[in-house]
């Protein structure tokens, strides 16, 4: 009986030995693949927290800064953003604040700078829609209409669409195009919900350029039925 014990238990040992030699090196790879991408991953999490809790830190004080009106400290706050943390929001966040206090300030072109590297390095969406936005007030501010509807050209996140429609009929405004100006008001009048305040706003445009909103809608839609 022990003898057929040992003969099945080296039965089953070799069988192992076979397994073994066959797939161990496989296995050994593969633990240490898991292994190691699960060392990367923990790392990885922790140098973003490192990252966001750092740039966090420089954005306060930023906005500390903002606050007593140091813009000095501002901008050094916002170059350090841009150098260390340039893929974090608090980044594109800084850029917005320190354009604000730049505009308020008179200083347009410090302004245009901040904006200018939010628009294009911000890995924000949202905060680069943003920034262009606001670049294009900046650039109509200074009459060079072109630049600001180069800014409100290209692809925008859909939420922001009646916006940049209404920032692009304050421009043709200002250039004399008003039928083109109508059109884009027009947009953005559809763009708002019923009620929403911004588009009393954009009534009240219409309205200053001798139309009427709801006509004004009629009109878009039976034009975009005959283009079709």
């Amino acid at each position: 009986m022990a003898n057929h014990l040992d003969l099945e238990e080296q039965e089953q040992l070799d069988q192992l030995k076979h397994f073994w030699n066959r797939w161990g090196t496989l296995i050994g790879s593969v633990l240490v693949l898991v292994a190691g991408s699960a060392a990367a991953w923990n790392g990885y999490q922790y140098w973003q927290n490192r990252q966001a809790t750092q740039a966090a830190a420089l954005f306060d004080a930023l906005d500390a800064a903002a606050r007593t009106g140091d813009r000095s400290r501002m901008e050094q706050a916002f170059g350090d953003l841009k150098s260390k943390y340039p893929g974090t929001a608090q980044a594109g966040q800084a850029g917005l604040a320190l354009a604000k206090a730049m505009q308020d300030a008179g200083n347009a072109d410090g302004a245009k700078q901040a904006l200018g590297w939010v628009a294009q390095q911000s890995t924000d969406e949202g905060l680069k829609a943003l920034a262009r936005l606001r670049l294009s007030g900046v650039l109509m501010d200074q009459k060079t209409h072109e630049e600001a509807l180069e800014q409100l050209s290209g692809s925008f996140p859909p939420e922001f669409a009646p916006l940049v429609a209404d920032r692009r009929g304050d421009i043709l405004v200002l250039q004399e195009k008003r039928p083109q100006a109508i059109a884009e008001y027009t947009k953005a009048y559809q763009g708002f919900e019923e009620g929403a305040e911004y588009r009393h706003l954009i009534e009240f445009k219409l309205n200053a350029l001798g139309v009427a909103p709801q006509a004004a809608v009629v009109a878009a839609a039976a034009s975009s039925a005959e283009t079709k």
